[in-house]
């Protein structure tokens, strides 16, 4: 082989990383913004200096301009040292340089090792060429309540978490971190099937004080939430957390089920998180739309929403009933019958809600998951809950196939 030795290095690269590679350079611009994301509305800086420095870095071995690609990775490994991946293509270039390409070029028992770092380069990289455009609304959060000041987003397929403040009850982008996931993927099912779950959840607690592994503190999630425990899902100890102090990033794929993050990015996230409160929506090959399209999924549910809340205040029973689906209760027949019973003695009726937070739930086909507090009031009983309903699309309707009152 013959030319130069930086281009050997990426001749005999894994196709893969090389196509990412080469996009991605192809398309980085001077001073730090990939040049395609600036001509369309995207993320217009990097996450962090890292992310920063091993995209110039990866721009500079595109160029065959190796002294600045060395530049740059060793900014990335001064500031964090523990940086596998950033050791990993410091040694193809030092290889390079030599004549000599070996760690992406791998192909021994090595290469088995290699593969995890050469994802992570693959999709840190990704990020940058097809980045959701920041004025665009991720379809999975329609509405978010007054006590929710932040929602976090994971979209598991590109390995990213995006921060989402609350702007009078739309999500409106904040920042985004590179994450790893559970080993052996989504969808968790059961106890110790080292996988991620897919759902709506919610940050239960904060834990401090912990075992150098789990970085500095850590966030636990509500799984199994009522939706997987109905499911038959099982298993538990899902949470957010950092790394070890020896450790910068992990590959895409390296927990037990568990979101983690740098710990610098964790502490980054931190600020956003409010326990108790904040919702964690964790899906697959996230969905982001245009703001018409995205007001056009929410209002279209929410006008079946707005019908349910007034046929119940008609006490027209079985207009009531026809918006709940026959699977939404163990036995529909004496639920009804009971319903019935009820409404006789009601002179009037009238139903508030409020604080509504709106989820088209990831995983499960045209579902919705609303929670609200219900503000009931009639002639003979008044009372405050909040509840939580999960509607899916029968035919060409929305029905419950779920209520249940949290508090």
């Amino acid at each position: 082989m013959t030319g130069h030795p930086l281009r050997q290095a990426l001749s005999l690269a894994p196709r893969l990383l090389l196509a990412a590679v080469g996009m991605a350079a192809a398309s980085v611009a001077d001073g730090g913004t990939p040049a395609a994301i600036a001509v369309r509305p995207s993320a217009t800086t990097y996450t962090n200096e890292v992310e920063g420095s091993l995209m110039r870095a990866f721009a500079g071995l595109r160029e065959s301009n190796l002294k600045q690609a060395m530049v740059e990775i060793d900014k990335a490994l001064d500031s964090n040292p523990n940086f596998r991946l950033g050791h990993l293509v410091k040694g193809d270039m030092l290889m390079a340089r030599a004549g000599r390409p070996v760690a992406f070029a791998s192909l021994d028992a090595s290469a088995a090792r290699v593969a995890p770092l050469q994802d992570e380069a693959r999709v840190r990289v990704q990020h940058y060429l097809d980045a959701p455009r920041t004025d665009y609304l991720p379809a999975p959060v329609l509405q978010l309540s007054k006590s929710q000041a932040h929602v976090l987003v994971v979209d598991t397929t590109r390995s990213r978490l995006f921060v989402y403040a609350n702007e009078l009850g739309r999500p409106r982008y904040v920042a985004d971190f590179y994450i790893s996931l559970g080993k052996s993927g989504t969808d968790k099912e059961r106890e110790g099937d080292q996988k991620t779950p897919i759902g709506v959840y919610r940050i239960t607690s904060v834990k401090e004080k912990l075992p150098d592994f789990y970085g500095p503190r850590a966030f636990p999630i509500d799984y199994p939430n009522e939706w997987d425990r109905m499911n038959g899902r099982k298993g538990h100890g899902i949470w957010l957390h950092g790394t070890p102090s020896e450790t910068y990033s992990r590959p895409p794929r390296a927990t037990d089920g568990c979101v983690v993050l740098t710990n610098d990015d964790f502490a980054r996230l931190s600020r956003y998180v409010d326990v108790s409160r904040t919702p964690v929506v964790i899906g697959q090959s996230v969905q982001w739309q245009e703001t018409r399209a995205w007001e056009g999924e929410r209002d279209q549910f929410l006008s079946s929403f707005e019908k349910w809340r007034a046929d119940w205040e008609s006490r027209d029973v079985e207009r009531y009933f026809s918006h709940y689906s026959p699977a939404s209760r163990r036995d529909f027949a004496a639920w009804k019958n009971t319903k019935r019973k009820t409404n006789s003695g009601k002179a009037w009726v009238k139903v508030g809600v409020n604080d509504m937070s709106l989820f088209a739930y990831p995983g499960a086909r045209d579902m919705m998951m609303v929670t609200f507090e219900q503000d009931y009031r009639s002639n003979n009983l008044s009372n405050r809950t909040l509840k939580r309903q999960y509607w899916a699309r029968e035919g060409r309707e929305w029905r419950i196939v779920h209520e249940a009152v949290i508090s």
